[in-house]
């Protein structure tokens, strides 16, 4: 289901996933199937979201996040994609973030650019990761 409030530009939307008003996803983003992408999320060309994720509402994906199966990002979880951003920056270099299989990012973390989250890991409402996290890892606070 594709909510007629939101502006899904990609065709590349599996089965069963739902995107609900408000939401905007952009061409080149590539959605896996029975996945939930709530309400005022954004969604970049550059972005892959695997099978049965779960985007709460006020997410914004860049360009270079790969979030593998059965993730969960909770409510205004923060990701970025550049160590140092400054406006119409023509050295902009662009650094990936992975989220592995089965992880959840509580509400309000924020994910830094270049930093790999393992399988399983949780990473606590309000945490901050500046550095990968292993799997299984349970972050609370400053990850760095």
């Amino acid at each position: 289901m594709i909510h007629s409030l939101s502006d899904v530009q990609s065709k590349n939307i599996g089965e069963g996933t739902n995107i609900w008003q408000y939401s905007v996803v952009l061409p080149g983003a590539r959605i896996g199937k029975n996945c939930n992408i709530c309400s005022h999320c954004f969604i970049e060309n550059d972005v892959v979201i695997g099978d049965n994720v779960t985007v709460k509402n006020g997410v914004y994906l860049y360009d270079g996040i790969t979030i593998e199966d059965n993730v969960f990002i909770g409510p205004n979880a923060t990701f970025c994609n550049d160590k140092y951003p400054k406006s119409k920056n023509k050295d902009f270099k662009l650094e990936p973030i992975v989220i592995k299989k089965g992880a959840s990012i509580g509400a309000n973390a924020t994910i830094l650019p270049g930093v790999t989250i393992g399988e399983n890991a949780m990473i606590a409402a309000g945490g901050v990761v500046v550095r990968d996290v292993l799997p299984e890892s349970i972050i609370i606070g400053v990850h760095k």
